[in-house]
């Protein structure tokens, strides 16, 4: 059941008199329940809670921590179809995407457990003593990640499960042993809390320490702000905006004691197609990234919105084909009014821009909260020469630039911002004709994708869901897959310490059985 309340540890609170609702897009009409925003005092409690818990959570085993995130992940599906249910009323999403973005928030959540509960991602290493080394003897230096402290996690208006309350951020920083503090998207605010509930009834049956977690409601940016500023607060995960992310880390840059912040924003998600790719498989290429553009109505933040190509015969079969099929397709629902406002505001910003030509745009009316999907077309030379087409329009649209040769694919390819992902098609034997293109799309993205579309991000160990700013403001580390949780860790020395007061990923006896680096080998050996 919605209550409407926050979530301060173990204690539902609504002493604030600011209230909200959330919007149903399919219907556009507001939903029923009303939200209580957090107050001060409400951000200021779940902090300390956080940093109590924290002096306990930190030193909680792998594999009680594995208890605790697969405990979430069955009171999750305790919930049923009534999370299933308030997700649909508040995204407009439909409810195969809900169950399965379902299965992927628990899937992750298991994932961590294992990974935690194995242990070897504390990369212990260990350097024993040398006492009689010439000319100055070794000490005995022992090194392994720890826990950071509080995390504010930020949840995603276009992942309500995923990326919000229980997704990634939340499971690798409980995995990394962090306390976490989420504050709430308001436009699924009745799904955060019932997945809210699940994780405080996870944490009461595996013992975990009241304030492990906290969950506050706003539809402002008031409570971000004064979480990020708390000075118990020690890291921050944002998936959102450019704008967005980019003032939580100025906000955390001028703080006395400086955090970081994990921010995943733009993207425009780069494709580049060769000459021979688009001489013998235009038509199929097209048909493939149509559906790519208006997958999820384009509120994927790995949306392909630049495909870059040299003019052809071959180029322009695909973007008139490419026309065909976007106007072919049914527009869908967006998230939210608001959202579909900003797709307006800016694809219209972008129709603006001098040379610019409409290839296809859906023309009939559409319900409202329903969006017409866009694929324009520029020269390379203006492209080149306008920043502005260079910037995300979140939704359904894209944008073909047409080089007049391969020195100016590679002059845009080298000037691109830093993207999440880059793809490239290629027939197999053409692509070593282009290498320094390569070279310059691997330079400016996270993850290079052959022969296939940049929607769809996989969970596993090898995932990178990052890159180069503006996509991410920390290249070195992904959102995505269990190495997510070396945002929320620091490395620690022991030197000279008593072998039985060290942590027991550090211990002689090697009591977990975990794989170390000794004096330079790697080995689960006891020393």
């Amino acid at each position: 059941m919605i209550t409407g309340k926050n979530y301060i540890g173990n204690t539902t609170t609504a002493s604030g008199n600011k209230t909200f609702k959330t919007f149903n897009p399919q219907k556009n009409t507001e939903n029923e329940w009303t939200f209580t925003e957090a107050t001060s005092a409400e951000v200021n409690k779940a902090c300390e809670l956080a940093a109590n818990a924290f002096k306990t959570y930190s030193k909680v085993s792998g594999a009680k921590k594995a208890e605790f995130l697969r405990a979430i992940a069955t009171e999750i599906e305790n919930l049923g179809e009534e999370l299933l249910n308030v997700y649909c009323l508040e995204s407009g999403l439909p409810a195969g995407r809900a169950g399965g973005e379902r299965g992927r928030t628990l899937g992750q959540l298991r994932a961590f457990a294992n990974h935690v509960e194995e242990g070897s991602w504390v990369e212990a290493t260990i350097d024993t003593a040398q006492p009689d080394r010439e000319p100055i003897p070794r000490v005995d230096l022992r090194k392994m990640n720890v826990s950071l402290g509080p995390v504010v996690v930020f949840g995603a208006s276009n992942f309500p499960l995923a990326f919000s309350t229980a997704g990634g951020d939340t499971a690798a920083a409980f995995a990394a042993g962090c306390p976490v503090i989420v504050k709430s998207h308001p436009m699924h605010a009745g799904t955060g809390e019932l997945v809210s509930s699940a994780i405080i009834k996870a944490a009461e049956k595996t013992g975990m320490p009241n304030g492990v977690f906290s969950n506050l409601n706003s539809s402002g940016i008031e409570v971000g702000q004064e979480l990020v500023q708390n000075p118990n607060i020690k890291a921050v995960a944002f998936t959102g905006s450019l704008k967005g992310g980019r003032a939580l880390y100025d906000l955390a840059g001028k703080r006395d004691e400086p955090i970081p912040v994990f921010a995943e924003m733009g993207s425009i998600n780069p494709v580049v197609i060769f000459p021979k790719a688009l001489e013998n498989r235009a038509l199929a290429i097209a048909k493939t990234y149509a559906g790519s553009i208006t997958l999820g109505t384009g509120q994927f933040c790995t949306n392909p919105g630049l495909i870059l190509g040299i003019k052809s015969a071959g180029l322009t079969n695909f973007v008139n084909t490419l026309a065909e099929e976007i106007v072919n397709i049914e527009p869908s629902c967006m998230l939210h009014p608001n959202i579909a406002g900003a797709y307006e505001k800016n694809k219209e910003k972008a129709l603006s821009q001098n040379g610019i030509e409409v290839l296809g745009a859906h023309s009939e009316n559409v319900q409202p909260n329903f969006v017409k999907q866009v694929v324009t077309t520029v020269e390379g030379k203006t492209f080149l020469e306008n920043s502005t087409l260079h910037h995300e329009v979140f939704g359904p649209y894209s944008l073909v630039v047409q080089c007049k040769e391969e020195v100016e694919l590679r002059e845009i390819t080298s000037k691109l911002e830093g993207q999440l992902t880059g793809t490239v098609i290629s027939d197999d034997n053409e692509i070593s004709n282009y290498i320094n293109i390569i070279h310059e799309l691997e330079n400016r993205v996270g993850r290079i994708i052959f022969n296939g579309v940049p929607t769809g991000v996989e969970v596993c160990a090898s995932m990178l869901h990052g890159g180069p700013y503006p996509a991410s403001t920390d290249s070195r580390f992904t959102a995505v897959g269990v190495d997510a949780i070396k945002r929320f860790v620091r490395p620690f020395s022991f030197q000279d310490w008593p072998n039985n007061l060290l942590p027991a990923e550090l211990k002689n006896e090697n009591p977990l059985g975990i794989l170390r680096t000794v004096n330079g080998k790697k080995t689960t050996d006891e020393i």
